[in-house]
């Protein structure tokens, strides 16, 4: 018998699975209220005072724009910065917000406030909006979740402003700030800096600004790191006393943001059209910013459409994986990524089982993630196939957009907005599923209880490779 120690009091309880039923309504519930969100925000960014030009934005335009809002992803067809409004912009800021916490959190918030208390099925949506199937101590989560939220956008919005007050005066850098710190920590990629010679400019005037750059960087990381590393990591305030999740959580985005640095360096230090003509500091803020962006945040400091093509390939790899579970981010997320490249690195060495951190991974997880990665690669290759027949454009072009709004990314390279009608219906699609699509499938297909099969057949070999 194997006798287990203490090490994962928070999650030993996600190893009883719920039932079939009520991971099905959680399931349904995340996936309509996202809908009915996009679907209000849709609306209300179609009234005339949401558009600067005091005239109704054309519908699909709201619903890209309030579906990438939601979603967390940052590809626009029309420049936030000269379309919208106000009060349009602060739809957008509400849509980021919400989207980033889920709506379920909001709600949650609301009910603390006025001291109502929360339903076993209201806590059971909660945990499954933060990838966790354990009911107990989700509101004390989930009020970490909402002080965290408001420390750490605080502070961001704080630290930008310095930088923009002094830019666009008072009241304007202050919302300024505000605006874009939301938007980092919670992966949005929405940003007010367009002008009319170049509405898609995002963050690229700001490549050698440290505050800035550092900044935007921090709320990037930190929101992707995942509402439940933040609680363990506060509880346990040593890194071997964190759970497995958390231990995979922390240094797979580690060896993420730091490869991604080390080859965007090589691929674009000699490229004049992004570090090729900066400075070495420059080279090295603006090389780490492009990693960490592409862990579906959607700022940038560099043109991406003059990426070279070995960087265009790795961005797409980055931006498929993407955050971690349970997240402001989306993608297919880093644990599912190291358990990939655990079990590829077992099966060389001739294991018959994963092992990280001295603890065996459960085959139900590893095929959760095979079932994910298959989902997330087959959508993002058919949607570029299919926008690269329609609109005739070359194909890694497509595979650039298709991998971004599937992973909730948002970076472009000035693509999406000369697109035609029905390629943006597709993205719609591709940044709803990303965002909607996969947590909604592990509710109802990976965290519902396993029944033992009624008939066992025997084994059978064959041949790999």
């Amino acid at each position: 018998m194997v006798r287990r120690n203490g090490e994962d009091d928070v999650m030993e309880s996600a190893r009883k699975r719920a039932p079939k039923s009520h991971a099905m309504h959680a399931a349904i519930v995340i996936a309509a209220g996202f809908a009915l969100i996009i679907l209000a925000g849709t609306l209300l960014l179609m009234l005339p005072f949401a558009a600067k030009s005091g005239r109704a934005t054309p519908f699909l335009d709201a619903l890209f724009t309030a579906t990438s809002a939601t979603c967390v992803t940052g590809l626009v067809t029309v420049s936030t910065a000269l379309h919208w409004s106000f009060f349009g912009k602060c739809v957008i800021l509400l849509l980021i917000q919400i989207g980033g916490l889920g709506f379920m959190s909001v709600m949650t918030a609301a009910s603390l406030l006025v001291r109502r208390t929360i339903t076993l099925r209201e806590r059971m949506v909660i945990g499954a909006g933060f990838n966790l199937d354990s009911y107990g101590g989700i509101v004390r989560l989930t009020r970490r979740v909402l002080f965290g939220t408001l420390l750490f956008e605080g502070i961001g919005a704080a630290l930008l402003s310095v930088r923009f007050v002094g830019e666009f005066g008072l009241l304007r850098g202050i919302g300024m700030g505000i605006f874009h710190a939301v938007s980092a920590f919670c992966n949005g990629g929405f940003d007010l800096m367009g002008t009319p010679d170049d509405p898609f400019c995002s963050l690229v005037g700001y490549a050698g600004d440290p505050l800035v750059s550092l900044t935007i960087m921090a709320l990037i990381v930190i929101g992707g790191l995942g509402f439940f590393v933040w609680s363990d990591v506060w509880d346990r305030k040593c890194f071997k006393r964190l759970t497995l999740h958390s231990k995979l959580v922390l240094t797979t985005s580690g060896a993420l943001l730091a490869g991604g640095f080390v080859l965007t360096l090589l691929f674009e230090w000699s490229n004049p059209a992004t570090l090729g003509g900066m400075t070495l500091p420059h080279k090295l803020l603006a090389a780490a910013f492009q990693s960490v962006t592409l862990r579906t945040a959607g700022f940038n400091t560099i043109d991406e459409s003059a990426l070279t093509g070995p960087s265009q390939a790795l961005a797409c790899m980055l931006m498929l994986i993407g955050g971690s579970p349970g997240s402001t981010a989306g993608g297919l997320k880093t644990v599912t990524a190291a358990i990939l490249a655990l079990s590829a690195l077992g099966a060389l060495r001739g294991h018959t089982s994963v092992v990280a951190f001295s603890r065996t991974i459960e085959p139900r997880s590893i095929m959760n993630a095979v079932a994910l990665t298959v989902i997330g690669v087959t959508l993002s290759l058919g949607g570029a196939c299919a926008i690269s027949f329609i609109d005739s454009v070359p194909m890694h072009l497509c595979m650039y957009e298709t991998a971004s709004a599937f992973g909730t990314v948002g970076l472009t390279m000035s693509l999406t907005p000369t697109l035609s009608a029905v390629s943006h219906v597709m993205l719609i699609i591709m940044m709803y599923f990303g965002r909607v699509g996969v947590l909604t499938l592990g509710v109802a297909v990976f965290l519902r209880r396993r029944e033992p099969p009624k008939l066992k057949y025997p084994s059978g070999n064959v041949m790999i490779g």
